[in-house]
């Protein structure tokens, strides 16, 4: 995996709410879409979690494999 953004994604751990400690890849979709309607959060985390929410939705986990 050459992909900076790839390798965060599956190293980085969310770190507050409900699923606090969990690998960001390992998030439920529900949650995620949770996140989608609401707003993700400013920063990093936010472009993180945008990312890993449009991989599931269009079926690119491989990607993180």
């Amino acid at each position: 995996m050459e992909n900076p953004i790839l390798q965060e994604l599956v190293q980085t751990r969310m770190p507050y709410g409900k699923y606090k400690g969990r690998f960001l890849h390992h998030l439920p979709e529900p949650y995620l879409v949770w996140y989608h309607n609401k707003g993700f959060p400013e920063g990093n985390l936010g472009m993180l979690l945008h990312t890993i929410y449009e991989i599931k939705l269009n079926g690119l986990e491989y990607l993180l494999k």
